[in-house]
C-alpha cells in the first residue's frame, strides 16, 4: 500500500530541501504547495494585501493537490506532501479531504529556532536555488512565523508522527 509521507513546519525549517532529499530517496512524488501557487497564481501577486490574496488560492490549490495525490495513491505510488497546513484546522480539514482511512501516513514535523528560519529565507531569496518558489518578505516571514501552530500530540492519533530538528543544516 502506498504511504503519504506528510511534512509539516513553520516557515524556513527546511521542509523543500527535506522533501526533495526523501524524494531522491524513495520512489514517491512530490507536490509542494508552494510550487503550485508560484506555477499558477505568481504573475497575479499583488502588492499589498498578500497574506488575503494568498489565503483565498491556497485551499484551492491543496484541494487539487489532494485529488492529484490521492490517483497516485490509488495507483500504489508513494506521496511526499508539503502543504503548509500551519494550524490545527488545517491539518484536520485535510486529513478529512485526503478521507485517511483508506491511506497509512507518516508526518514529519521540522522545527528549527527562529532565527535559523529567517537567516535560511533571507538567503533563498537572495540565492534563488532548488528550494525558491518566490520571494518571502521579511514581513511575510514574521506573519507566516506568528501563524504557525506546533502540532498537538492528539493531532495524528494512531499515525506516525516523528519530530525532525533541522536547526544544524
Amino acid at each position: 500500500m502506498a504511504i503519504i509521507h506528510l511534512i509539516e513546519g513553520p516557515v524556513g525549517s527546511g521542509k523543500s530541501t527535506f522533501s526533495l532529499k526523501m524524494m531522491e530517496e524513495m520512489d514517491a512524488i512530490y507536490f509542494s504547495l508552494d510550487d503550485w501557487m508560484a506555477s499558477l497564481f505568481k504573475p497575479d501577486r499583488p502588492n499589498t494585501g498578500v497574506m488575503e490574496w494568498y489565503s483565498n488560492r491556497k485551499q484551492r490549490c491543496i484541494n487539487q493537490i489532494c485529488k492529484v495525490a490521492q490517483q497516485a495513491l490509488n495507483s500504489n505510488t508513494n506521496v511526499i506532501l508539503e502543504l503548509g497546513l500551519i494550524n490545527k484546522q488545517a491539518r484536520e480539514y485535510f486529513l478529512e479531504a485526503i478521507h485517511m482511512e483508506r491511506y497509512n501516513m507518516i508526518v514529519y514535523v521540522l522545527e528549527a529556532d527562529r532565527l535559523i528560519r529567517r537567516e535560511r529565507v533571507k538567503r533563498r531569496n537572495i540565492e534563488k536555488g532548488d528550494t525558491y518558489s518566490m520571494i518571502v518578505p521579511d514581513d511575510i516571514f514574521e506573519i507566516a512565523s506568528n501563524m504557525w501552530e506546533s502540532i498537538t500530540e492528539n493531532e495524528f492519533v494512531g499515525m506516525d508522527v516523528r519530530y525532525v530538528s533541522t536547526n544544524e543544516w
